[in-house]
C-alpha cells in the first residue's frame, strides 16, 4: 500500500469507530461552495503526483491532492487540456476537489462536462476500505459507475485518492466574436446556431454583449467567422477574459455587501429570468444572478417555472438551503447511498445538507 495512504485510512477507520466527522480538503479553493464546513481536517494535499500518463492514449491518471494547475501544465506540454475547463479558484485547487465538486467552466454546452471524461476513481469509504471502480478506458463499467457517482458528491460518500481522466488535443485554432445584442436577441441567435454545422465552443452574455467563442480546424472556425459576423476579439484579450470567466474573476462575481451568487441551470430555450444582475453561459443553459440569501424562494421559484434548478453558489448567510431540495424519491436515493458508503455519517456530513 502506498505510505501516503496509511495514515489516511488509520484516520478514517478510527473516526468511523467514534463516529468523529472528518472535513475532507485539498487546497481548500471551493471551501465556500456547499452548506456547511466541520470536522476534524483530513488533508489530502500529501497525495500528489502523476500516477500514469500516455499522451497517445489519452488518459492521465493522477492523485487527488495533486494541484489541478500542475496537472494542466503537463498536458499542455503535450498540447493536450481538459475540455470542460474546471475552475480553479485560485493556485491551491486541487484534481480531486475538481471532481467531488464537479463543476465544469464555460465550453461545458459545447464538449460535455466533468463527470463524462471520469474513466475511473480509487476512493476510501466511510468504513476506511480502499476500493478501486472504472479504469482507463471509456467503456469499461459493468453495473453502476461509481467512479462517476464520486464527481459532485462533495465527499460525503468516500475519499477521493486518484482519478483517471480522459483528456483531448488543444483544438488547433480558435476565435472570439463579439455582438452587442440583448439577453433575448442573443439567446435566440444562440439556438440558430446550435443548429448549424458550426464549431461553437463556449458563450457568455452580459451587459448588453454577447461573446461566442469557437474552437476546432482552422478551415471550420474561418468559414464559421464569415458566417456569422460579430466583431472579432484579439486572441490575448480573449484568452484572458475566457480565464476571468472561468475563475469568477469578472466584475460581475464581485458581490456588493448582502448579495448572493446563484447559479440557475435551466433550458438554454428559457426565456429571461428577470431575477436581477444576470450573466448567462453555456449557450443559455447556465444563468447567474446577484441576488440576496433572502429571496431563495423568489429565485427557486423562477428557476423551476424555466424547468431548472438554482443552486445558492456564494455569499449564502446559513439560514437558505444552498442546493434545491430533492423531491423524496431522489432524496431516499442519497440516503440509501450514503448508508452504503459511510454508514457512520462521518464524511463531509452537512456539506450537501441532506438528511441522511
Amino acid at each position: 500500500m502506498d505510505a501516503a495512504l496509511e495514515p489516511l485510512i488509520d484516520k478514517i477507520r478510527k473516526a468511523a469507530e467514534r463516529g468523529r466527522p472528518l472535513r475532507i480538503r485539498g487546497g481548500g479553493s471551493k471551501d465556500f461552495y456547499g452548506q456547511q464546513l466541520h470536522g476534524e481536517l483530513l488533508d489530502l494535499r500529501p497525495l500528489a503526483g502523476v500516477v500514469s500518463y500516455e499522451p497517445s492514449e489519452l488518459v492521465v491518471t493522477v492523485r487527488a491532492g495533486t494541484r489541478l494547475r500542475e496537472l494542466e501544465a503537463l498536458l499542455a506540454e503535450h498540447g493536450q487540456c481538459l475540455p470542460f475547463e474546471p475552475p480553479r479558484f485560485g493556485v491551491a485547487g486541487t484534481v480531486g476537489g475538481m471532481v467531488a465538486a464537479g463543476l465544469s467552466g464555460p465550453a461545458r454546452a459545447s464538449v460535455g462536462s466533468l463527470r463524462d471524461y471520469v474513466l475511473g476513481a480509487q476512493i476510501i469509504n466511510g468504513k476506511g476500505e480502499l476500493l478501486s471502480f472504472g479504469g482507463q478506458v471509456m467503456k469499461n463499467v459493468a453495473g453502476y459507475d461509481v467512479s462517476r457517482l464520486m464527481t459532485g458528491a462533495m465527499g460525503t460518500l468516500g475519499v477521493i485518492v486518484q482519478v483517471s481522466l480522459k483528456v483531448l488535443p488543444v483544438p488547433p485554432a480558435e476565435a472570439t466574436l463579439l455582438f452587442e445584442w440583448s439577453e433575448t436577441t442573443a439567446r435566440q441567435q444562440l439556438n440558430r446556431w446550435g443548429g448549424q454545422p458550426l464549431p461553437l465552443n463556449a458563450s457568455c452574455w452580459a451587459n448588453g454583449q454577447l461573446a461566442v467563442r469557437l474552437r476546432g480546424a482552422r478551415a471550420a472556425v474561418q468559414a464559421a467567422r464569415q458566417t456569422m459576423g460579430g466583431e472579432a476579439m484579439d486572441q490575448d484579450g480573449a484568452t484572458r477574459q475566457w480565464d476571468a470567466l472561468r475563475d469568477q474573476a469578472l466584475q460581475f462575481f464581485r458581490l456588493e455587501p448582502g448579495e448572493a451568487l446563484w447559479r440557475a441551470s435551466v433550458p438554454d430555450t428559457a426565456t429571461p429570468l428577470n431575477l436581477g444582475p444576470t450573466m448567462v453561459e453555456w449557450h443559455g443553459g447556465l444563468r447567474w444572478l446577484r441576488a440576496a440569501p433572502a429571496e431563495a424562494p423568489r429565485v427557486r421559484e423562477a428557476a423551476a417555472r424555466a424547468g431548472g434548478h438554482a443552486t445558492l453558489f456564494r455569499g449564502g448567510d446559513g439560514r437558505a438551503a444552498v442546493f434545491t431540495p430533492l423531491a423524496e424519491p431522489l432524496a431516499r436515493i442519497h440516503r440509501a447511498l450514503k448508508a452504503e458508503f459511510d454508514p457512520a455519517g462521518i464524511l463531509n456530513p452537512g456539506r450537501m445538507a441532506l438528511d441522511y
